[in-house]
This record gives structure tokens, C-alpha cells and sequence, in this order.
């Protein structure tokens, strides 16, 4: 494998400092902790349907939490996950409306038609209606449903909103990222509105509260305001610690030895967060519900490290199929767990939630069929091996194809151009570009990027457009057994042509100016007529239905903020 290392750094060097070691899973990170000989017995079978609150970061990287070894103080998360159960070989997707889409319907993105990019705020999209949502299916089950942080589903019909998905309340922003304090959302130059949502109606009295706080303080407000002895579902989706870095200055404060400003003021959300969850935790004890309570926390994507993020010691970031993008940070914490304290090694993925979750409630999962997630509550628990044995991470027939990829490349059966993953038992297939590949370390130094942040790059991955891991034996993505294997390869390749004969056709239609928030009283928020959604219902199938004509009675500024947009539209993830 060529390597080469920039401005002095070298494999070796790296290695003196600890970083390429296994330290990073020795006992005091993330190994079992043995168990108390005079805890409390096992707790029978749930006496009644136990509280869920799940709770989603949005761009925390792999290694920005204590137990991983982080020079990040999260010692609220490092104490729930000691006492609970970590999930080690834990799988999320490596951006935000994929992974959301996947934990409210348990149905990989290949079967929503949300497997491109994410839902753009102008865009005529959302999570299809056809889906019963996982809220959905709890509060069949007798479940008040809460929801607080960021939906990122879609909301340009009524329709769409989180309140006709399964929420009995909301607060929140519809949109990918908004000012942590002002709610206002920037979709391109001019193009800004202000996105936090009370319900159906928009918030403009919640301004200038920062969100972190602000939803937690509403988490506190519904707990008191319900009876523990009812069931209830929250849905806690933090804003932090996705870009504008902002954070409160006495959080800032704490890390004021940090060279970096990007990873200071990222380090600053990432400890508010944590005490945010402190706060939620005290909430569930102060109110009566904890002790019939079950914790899940798990972030959304990997982190972006152009922004103080890191996945550390894993290869690649946010936005692609590498480990960095896809192993996120997961744990369950409850006092219903039979086997507490200890690290899970079972593989879990973040669909596997929707059947966990509704099992737990005592909810019929009879009539939503065909789902990709399995019921890991068993492997969780009591430590039994997991139900899952392979992972589709993508198929995105709409990526940029690889440029060296091919039909012949993928012996005939699979067109190895196409951006797709997979992982079968131990091994990870990745073909066409899987995104962005070099390992890079926390950023500490204080020019940090600089001219040596490629501290390591693959020379030999410029014109491949396939690659095959053992994963578990080499968890750093360092070693292609693509030539030496392509057996498993062919084998990898066959799920892949499995899985895609499955898929339904890409949703992804062409952005509309009517969604601008200039024509909806400066606020993002549905926009679409009874007429509009009876014309764009079934479009963007493909790119050539997404250029087809349709009846506007704006076109021309339709045009024209499409042209506007168009070169930056892939920054907006």
C-alpha cells in the first residue's frame, strides 16, 4: 500500500504518538466494565411498555466522546454509556436526511427513494407518505410522541411536517442547519429565511434562546407536564454540533488552551451538548420516569473534520462510505437492561431501531412488512449475537460515476462506476468514488489545516473503483484485499445486484422558487399548492424526468435560482 506523509509526519511517527495502536479500545476506553457482584438482581420482564428517549447528535465524529479517548470532556455520555451498553460495531449513514429517513421508517434509503444526497429546502420532497413512521407505530401502541431538534424529512406540503408524522408535538427547525441563536437558514446568496417551528406554526418568539438550551429546557417541560405512569416517546434531534460553530463563550472558555479555533469552539458544542443530556437524564429522575426508561443515544453521521470534527483513528469523514462516515458513536442505557456495563460488539444499524423500539412498546409490527431493520433489543440486553448479519450501506445510482470504473470491473454482474457499499459478515465492499479517503488526526495544531493535513493519502486508490476490507480484522480500512479476493468480492458484488433489484426509483426533483421564504413571510415552511402537489407527485425519478417540462405559472424565476444555485448546491450537505 503506497502511503506518503507530509511536512515530517510519517506512519512511524504517528505511531510514537499512540495514534495508530489499539489503545483506542484498551479496558478503560471502551472494554467491559465487570459488574458490580452486589447490584440488584436482573428486573423481570417490563411491567409495563418503558419510556423511550432517543437522542441524535448531528455531526459528532467517532472519536469526539471520552470513551473513545477524546480530548473532548463528555463525561455525562461516558458515564451513561459505562453503565449501560456501548455499541461498538454500531452503523449510521454518512449524512443527515439518510440517516433519519432510516431510524423513522427502518428501510434502507434504497427503499424510500432517498437514496441521493439530502432534501434541499427548495426541493418538492419528503419522507414518502406511504411510510408509517416509526412515532406512528408507537402511538398505535398507546405512546404520547414528542419531538425536539431538527426533522431534515421535508416539509414542503403540510403534510410532511413532523405533527402528520407521528409527533403529537414539535419544536424544531425543518431545515439542515440554521444560527444556533438567530434560526435563520441561508439556501444560497439571498436565498435565507428563519426555520424554528412550534408545531405547525413558526416560533419567531423562541429567537435569540440558543438551541442546545432551548430544546432541552422543552424536553424538561414535557416530562413535567406528563404522567410517568402513561408511556411517552421523545425524540431529542440536537442541532449541535453541526456547522455555524457557535456555542455559548463559557464553554469556549474550558478549551481556551486549544490551538485549533474550529475544533475549540466545536469541542465548546460538544461539552454543552453533553450537559444538555445531563440535564435530560436529571429531567427523567426528578419527574419519575427513569427507572421504567430506556436511553438511545447515537449520532447521525461521521464528523466533518473541516469543521473541528474527528473519526479518528478511522478513514475518511462526513459525506462518504469510508468507516469515518458510517460508524457512528451509539449506546443504550437503562435500568431494564439484564447485562449492564459492558461493550457490544453485536452488529446493529441505525433501521434497526424502528422494530427494536416498537418491540419494546408492545406495538404491532405485522402490518409494515419488507422492513430492513431487525429487533436487536435480545443482542442489547442480555448479550445474544445480533440478528443482523449484513448492512447495506448505499446505492446511488445518481453519484458522480467513478471515472476508472466498469461492467467489466465488476466481472459483468455490476457496474463498479456506480457509488454503492456493503458489508457481509466481515467484509466491506466499496465501489465508484466512495468519497473523501486520508485518515486524519484530531485537529490540535493550532494552523491546523494547514499544508500537512493530508497527513496520509493513498497514492494507489486514484484510479480504482473498487475496494474490498476485513473489516474486523482491519477496522482502518488499511489493507484491500480486492486482488487477493475476488471471490468475495464476486460474492459482495452478487448482494449488491440483490439489494439494487429491490430499490424503487431516486426521489429528487428540481428545486422551486415558490419555496423561497421571501414568498412565505420570511420563514422556511410548506409552500406548495393542491395544484403543485398533484403535478410533482412521482418526479424526479431520474435526471432526465427531473428535466422535463412542467407547468409553472414562475418559470422564469424558476430558472434563474436554479442557475444561481447550481454550483453550490453541493456544499449544502
Amino acid at each position: 500500500m503506497a502511503v506518503y506523509a507530509l511536512t515530517g509526519f510519517s506512519l512511524v511517527s504517528l505511531l510514537s504518538f499512540g495514534y495508530l495502536s489499539w489503545d483506542w479500545m484498551k479496558p478503560s476506553l471502551v472494554a467491559d466494565v465487570a459488574t458490580d457482584p452486589m447490584e440488584k438482581s436482573l428486573p423481570p420482564a417490563f411491567a409495563r411498555p418503558p419510556h423511550i428517549i432517543f437522542i441524535l447528535t448531528d455531526d459528532q465524529g467517532y472519536h469526539d466522546v471520552g470513551y473513545h479517548g477524546s480530548d473532548i470532556q463528555t463525561p455525562t455520555l461516558d458515564r451513561l454509556a459505562a453503565e449501560g451498553v456501548k455499541l461498538e460495531n454500531y452503523y449510521i449513514q454518512p449524512i443527515c436526511t439518510p440517516s433519519r429517513s432510516q431510524l423513522i421508517t427502518g428501510r434502507y434509503q434504497i427503499h424510500t427513494g432517498l437514496q441521493h444526497s439530502i432534501i434541499r429546502p427548495r426541493q418538492p420532497n419528503c419522507l414518502p407518505l406511504d411510510q408509517v413512521t416509526l412515532p406512528q407505530k408507537l402511538q398505535e401502541a398507546g405512546y404520547s410522541t414528542h419531538m425536539v431538534g431538527k426533522w431534515h424529512l421535508g416539509f414542503y406540503k403540510k403534510e410532511c411536517l413532523p405533527t402528520r408524522r407521528g409527533f403529537d408535538t414539535f419544536l424544531g427547525s425543518l431545515t439542515g442547519n440554521v444560527d444556533y441563536y438567530t434560526y435563520d437558514n441561508c439556501d444560497g446568496p439571498g436565498v435565507c429565511g428563519y426555520d424554528l417551528h412550534e408545531g405547525e406554526d413558526v416560533a419567531w418568539d423562541q429567537s435569540g434562546k440558543y438551541s442546545t438550551f432551548l430544546y432541552t429546557q422543552r424536553v424538561s417541560k414535557i416530562l413535567a407536564s406528563h404522567s410517568p405512569k402513561e408511556p411517552i416517546f421523545i425524540y431529542v434531534a440536537f442541532q449541535a454540533v453541526h456547522t455555524p460553530l457557535q456555542s455559548p463563550k463559557e464553554y469556549i472558555y474550558r478549551y481556551r488552551s486549544m490551538g485549533n479555533v474550529a475544533r475549540r469552539k466545536y469541542a465548546a458544542m460538544v461539552t454543552c451538548m453533553d450537559e444538555a443530556v445531563k440535564n435530560i437524564t436529571w429531567a427523567l429522575k426528578k419527574y419519575g420516569y427513569y427507572d421504567n426508561s430506556v436511553i438511545v443515544f447515537s449520532t447521525d453521521n461521521g464528523g466533518q473534520t473541516f469543521s473541528g470534527g474527528s473519526n479518528w483513528p478511522l478513514r475518511g469523514r462526513k459525506g462518504t462510505y469510508w468507516e469515518g462516515g458510517v460508524r457512528g458513536i451509539g449506546f443504550v442505557h437503562s435500568p431494564l437492561i439484564k447485562r449492564k456495563r459492558r461493550t457490544s460488539w453485536a452488529l446493529v444499524h441505525i433501521t434497526d431501531w424502528y422494530p427494536t423500539l416498537v418491540s419494546l412498546a408492545r406495538g404491532n409490527l405485522s402490518n409494515v412488512p419488507g422492513l430492513d431493520g431487525y429487533n436487536v433489543w435480545p443482542a442489547i440486553s442480555e448479550g445474544k449475537e445480533s440478528p443482523r448479519t449484513e448492512i447495506l450501506h448505499n446505492i446511488d445510482p445518481l453519484y458522480n460515476h467513478a471515472k476508472y470504473g466498469s461492467l467489466e470491473d465488476g466481472f459483468g454482474i455490476w457496474n463498479t462506476a456506480v457509488q454503492a457499499s456493503i458489508r457481509v459478515g466481515e467484509w466491506k465492499l466499496l465501489t465508484g468514488d466512495p468519497g473523501y479517503s486520508d485518515w486524519i488526526p484530531p485537529q490540535t495544531l493550532t494552523n491546523f489545516p494547514g499544508s500537512w493535513w493530508n497527513l496520509e493519502r493513498l497514492t494507489d486508490g486514484l484510479r480504482k473503483s473498487v475496494w474490498l476490507f476485513n473489516i474486523t480484522a482491519d477496522p482502518y480500512e488499511r489493507y484491500d484485499l480486492s486482488d487477493q479476493r475476488p471471490d468475495v468480492v464476486r460474492t459482495l458484488l452478487m448482494r449488491l445486484v440483490h439489494y439494487n433489484r429491490t430499490a424503487i426509483p431516486v426521489r429528487y426533483p428540481a428545486e422551486n422558487p415558490r419555496a423561497h421564504p421571501d414568498f412565505n413571510g420570511g420563514a422556511w415552511g410548506p409552500w406548495a399548492s393542491e395544484d403543485d402537489v398533484e403535478e410533482w407527485e412521482g418526479i424526479g425519478e431520474s435526471p432526465k424526468g427531473r428535466n422535463k417540462k412542467k407547468k409553472c405559472k414562475i418559470c422564469k424565476l424558476r430558472s434563474f435560482f436554479r442557475k444561481l444555485n447550481t454550483r453550490l448546491m453541493s456544499n449544502r450537505i
